[in-house]
């Protein structure tokens, strides 16, 4: 009898069921439209950093050698959650596979680390530079990040 019931318990599910922002029919536009111009704020703003601080010769110091990484880790940070959210409320689906779910948690959760991680030695960066500033050029030498 214990192999009949544990048979009986066995589901095909492969994917989840989303509860979403707003269940509300008449909200889904405006919901889209004000996620969607975040994201492409997100998105162009740090673009922007990253290309500024590329570009601009003057900017190629250990200061400011962390920003374009902060930038593209928050570009990544971003994107691992807000374009499938921007689909599901367009499409009206509220289902995600198993794997697109792991997926997605593991990116969050990675890039969400790199965000720490690049603040933390931001941090560091500025102590430096304002508890040792003439000890700053030989602890932030340029060689060791590649400039």
């Amino acid at each position: 009898c214990p192999n009949i019931i544990e048979a009986l318990n066995v589901t095909d599910t492969l994917d989840f069921h989303l509860l979403g922002v707003s269940a509300d029919p008449e909200l889904q536009p405006i919901l889209f439209g004000l996620f969607l111009t975040m994201y492409l704020i997100t998105v162009f703003g740090n673009l922007l950093i990253v290309l500024a601080v590329s570009f601009d010769s003057n900017l190629h110091t250990p200061m400011y050698f962390f920003l374009p990484n902060l930038s593209l880790a928050d570009i990544c940070f971003t994107s691992t959650t807000v374009p499938k959210m921007i689909v599901n409320l367009q499409t009206h689906s509220r289902r995600i596979s198993y794997v697109g779910c792991l997926t997605q948690m593991s990116l969050f959760l990675i890039f969400g680390c790199m965000d720490d991680l690049l603040l933390t030695v931001m941090a560091y960066d500025h102590v430096v530079a304002i508890c040792h500033p003439l000890h700053y050029p030989t602890i932030m030498n340029p060689r060791l990040f590649g400039f």
